[in-house]
């Protein structure tokens, strides 16, 4: 007499479930992957945009192929550039907090409260102590 359980693992069904579960999450995370590049390419046209939404959504596995190999590289550089806008900002952000105004213990508390909260590593705030302690 066959169980539940025996018949659901035996005969490989619950492996097919999830390698289409697999897929599923891989299929949906390279549509919100698509989308994010597509709205965020300025230099192409809303109609161009269009045109692909209409393509993602109605022939998806047609459109996620054609996507990647059209503007593939495309979208490695946009979001190479976009990693490089956000470190600057960052960047810009520690070096505003940290400030020059504040005497060197002052400076020292804001960089280990950055330190603390995650904003910057220990070598960012080695090298921000050492600057301060400079000055």
């Amino acid at each position: 007499m066959m169980t539940l359980a025996q018949s659901s693992f035996g005969n490989g069904d619950f492996l097919l479930w999830m390698f289409e579960f697999f897929l599923f999450v891989i299929w949906f995370w390279l549509l919100i992957m698509i989308f994010s590049d597509l709205f965020r390419d300025h230099a192409i046209s809303g109609w161009v945009k269009a045109l692909w939404v209409i393509l993602l959504v109605f022939l998806p596995f047609l459109g996620i192929l054609l996507y990647v190999i059209v503007r593939g590289r495309g979208m490695a550089e946009r979001s190479l550039k976009q990693q490089q806008a956000m470190k600057q900002q960052m960047d810009a952000q520690i070096r505003s907090a940290v400030g020059t105004g504040m005497s060197p213990t002052d400076q020292i508390a804001q960089a280990k409260s950055l330190l603390d909260t995650g904003a910057i590593t220990q070598a960012e705030f080695d090298a921000l102590k050492a600057k301060a302690l400079a000055s």
